[in-house]
């Protein structure tokens, strides 16, 4: 079974996660920006796309990653 929002598997096509690209290739600022970038999409779409919670969940999951970043600071 395979965890929509954790893990998707369309983000590690090829093995590798998607996230840990970012993080590798991109500066600590950018990385921070794309975390940022991506709790307000997922926040904004959420009454949009018909996947309300998934959608919240996904937002979380990249607030989770930004304070893991100012955590790491």
């Amino acid at each position: 079974m395979t965890d929509e929002v954790n893990t998707p598997l369309h983000y590690t096509v090829g093995g590798v996660e998607a996230i840990d690209v970012l993080k590798a290739k991109l500066t600590h600022e950018e990385f921070m920006g794309a975390m940022k970038f991506n709790v307000l999409k997922y926040l904004m779409r959420a009454n949009y796309k018909g996947h309300h919670d998934q959608d919240l969940l996904k937002a979380q999951f990249y607030l989770n990653k930004l304070c893991e970043e100012i955590n790491d600071e």
